[in-house]
């Protein structure tokens, strides 16, 4: 077994959601979950097949977003595994509807950050070990950063 890992190529403000399916109709599902979320959010999506004529499927609202993604499944390579890069919305916006999708297996990771997609690969294929989300703490939280995280949720709007 080798194991190597992904960078994934994305802008630093784009949010990316890694995750793992089981069947074909993955792309279209997917899709209409992502467009049921509300008419502002941009998408795109890759899925790498693992059987049959094993291609990378790809859907999406915004011509970038599923370029993005269809670069990415290429590069990752693994089977059963997707790709959504998100714009005008957040990876919280999504997260819900993408769970509910009855072939979604597992969600990997939901990120602005740098992410890293950790591969194993065997005779058989590739599969997605795990990811690198980010960076390493630099500390713990002191009660003024505690302060700061309060009124940062409040000011956006995820808390009263």
């Amino acid at each position: 077994m080798e194991l190597t890992a992904v960078r994934i190529d994305k802008p630093d403000d784009l949010n990316v959601v890694i995750g793992q399916s089981h069947f074909i109709k993955t792309v279209e599902d997917l899709h209409e979950a992502l467009i049921g979320v509300g008419p502002y959010l941009r998408f795109g999506l890759a899925f790498c097949e693992a059987s049959g004529p094993r291609l990378v499927r790809r859907s999406g609202n915004d011509d970038e977003l599923v370029e993005f993604a269809t670069r990415n499944a290429v590069a990752v390579g693994a089977g059963h595994s997707f790709i959504v890069f998100v714009r005008e919305g957040y990876p919280v916006n999504v997260l819900n509807a993408l769970r509910q999708v009855p072939e979604v297996c597992g969600i990997f990771c939901a990120t602005a950050n740098p992410v890293e997609v950790l591969i194993a690969e065997t005779e058989l294929g590739r599969g997605i070990v795990g990811v690198v989300d980010g960076s390493v703490p630099v500390g713990v939280e002191s009660p003024d950063d505690l302060e700061d995280r309060k009124q940062l949720l409040r000011r956006i709007g995820y808390k009263l």
